[in-house]
């Protein structure tokens, strides 16, 4: 019996170390599935993030998409105020030193471990640089939503004048109204709108707006519809005093430094040599449309050009007036977009200025990238006090190319040279007269010089005689005394005093 059931006992233990090894062998082939599953899980992520990624084409094209908008329409208004031949030179020069600056913000954040301007900022002054960061972060999409306003006033009071000539008695009253119906039920509508970033991929139709309107240009020009338009002894002068209202200008229309490091963390496989080779390529790119808009807007009107180059076109040209259409559309995408950042800038100031506890910095999010939020009362009465303030500021002056000069030389110049220099030269570990920091130290310089002179003499003229709704001497036809148009809105010089033809 004792031997019979040792022998069950040996074969049950057997049986039993034959399971418990089975057991063991199905645990760990167990494990090694579940190993060989996160690791295709995570391959497949990378994948996916990959994939989501820009390569550096698509990186280029969104590089230009930031950069390229409503300021290169005031471009042959910056080669008038410098002079034609003085003004490419300058616009070549300008265009360097974006790209030169462009690349030093991105090296900045190498430097900092901090991939967006505020962070690099932080990173650099701390608070001081933080909060000064955010003013210029305010200030320049608040005045940019001024120019807006000029320009919608501007564009669309043309285009209904020549669907109701017996308005153009009243021009004043008509970009007024045109302001405000705008703002009332598109502007606002917009501003308040959830989710504004669905808004950002709109970029894509304001850019194709833009080269629509300036093969329209080109054509008008090529065509010789505009040959009338006489010649002045500053028509084709090589220089002119004024360039420092140039430089603010032209570094208005190349202003994309608050999406530099979105571009970047969207690159694939990104490093300082890609993008290097990105910027060189988007900045020329945009050069040469902003080239193109100045050559082709200042050969077809000179001395004449105006701040918004569309309003030199005739109130009867069809095709311009098509252009005016499509240049709203352009504005009136954006604007939500400006109104959104200075918002939430704004939003952001006051709750740290309202916090009984030490806010911490969030240093990784730029306000010009946030995505949005769920709306609450404070943010409703946030945008409708930021957009009836732009609305209010707007009719104090009538001309575009006032409003990009100050917008240039007080927020775009800083943002764009002023503060990446410093930054720089802040947080590189070389000396500050080394071969690194000399170029960023005459960044620096050459920044604060255009904003201090630029604004000694541009804010004294801010608010001078400038008008619009007036029709260019070379408009004047049979045409348009047919259609009603009153004689006493003929004028034979610029819009604006401010040229000084």
């Amino acid at each position: 019996m004792d031997g019979g059931g040792g022998k069950k006992n040996t074969v049950s233990e057997f049986s039993y170390m034959l399971q418990r090894q089975g057991s063991d062998d199905s645990t760990e082939a167990a494990a090694f599935d579940d190993i060989n599953s996160l690791m295709k899980a995570e391959a497949q992520a990378a994948a996916t993030q990959e994939d989501s990624l820009s390569s550096l084409p698509q990186a280029s094209f969104n590089y230009i998409n930031s950069i390229v908008g409503s300021g290169v329409i005031g471009i042959p208004y910056a080669l008038h105020r410098a002079g034609f031949g003085l003004g490419l030179f300058l616009l070549v020069i300008v265009a360097v030193i974006t790209d030169y600056s462009l690349i030093l913000m991105v090296r900045c954040g190498h430097l900092s471990g901090r991939f967006s301007y505020p962070g690099v900022m932080e990173a650099a002054y701390g608070k001081t640089g933080y909060y000064l960061l955010s003013l210029l972060q305010f200030m320049y999409p608040f005045l940019a939503m001024i120019s807006y306003n000029v320009v919608v006033g501007d564009t669309l009071s043309k285009v209904l004048v020549r669907l109701v000539p017996s308005w153009g008695t009243s021009m004043g009253a008509v970009r007024f109204g045109v302001v405000l119906v705008v703002t009332a039920f598109v502007v606002i509508p917009l501003c308040l709108y959830k989710n504004v970033s669905r808004l950002a991929k709109a970029s894509f139709l304001s850019l194709a707006c833009v080269v629509i309107i300036l093969v329209a240009i080109v054509y008008k020009l090529l065509a010789g519809d505009y040959d009338v338009v006489p010649n002045t002894p500053e028509s084709w002068r090589f220089a002119h005093s004024d360039l420092i209202p140039a430089v603010g200008i032209m570094a208005f229309a190349f202003m994309c430094h608050h999406n530099t490091f979105l571009v970047y963390q969207s690159m694939r496989n990104a490093t300082m040599e890609r993008w290097e080779k990105v910027t060189h390529l988007s900045v020329g790119f945009a050069w040469l449309v902003a080239a193109c808009f100045g050559i082709a807007g200042y050969c077809t009107f000179r001395a004449l050009s105006q701040g918004d180059l569309l309003e030199n076109y005739c109130w009867d040209d069809d095709l311009m007036n098509f252009s005016r259409v499509l240049f709203s559309v352009s504005i009136l995408l954006t604007f939500p977009i400006e109104c959104f950042v200075s918002r939430e800038i704004v939003r952001t100031q006051i709750k740290r200025f309202y916090s009984q506890e030490v806010v911490e910095y969030d240093t990784d999010k730029d306000p010009s990238h946030a995505t949005g939020g769920e709306e609450d009362e404070k943010a409703v009465t946030t945008t409708l006090v930021i957009v009836f303030a732009a609305f209010i500021i707007s009719p104090y002056t009538e001309c575009l190319g006032p409003v990009l000069e100050l917008n240039g030389l007080l927020a775009a110049i800083p943002l764009a040279y002023i503060l990446p220099g410093l930054a720089y030269i802040q947080l590189s570990p070389h000396s500050l007269f080394s071969q690194e920091k000399l170029p960023a130290a005459g960044l620096v310089v050459f920044g604060t010089i255009v904003t201090i002179s630029g604004a000694a003499l541009l804010m004294p003229n801010l608010m001078g005689d400038c008008r619009t709704g007036i029709i260019m001497g070379y408009c004047r036809d049979d045409e348009l005394s047919l259609n009603g148009t009153a004689s006493a809105l003929v004028a034979t010089t610029p819009a604006c005093v401010t040229d000084r033809v």
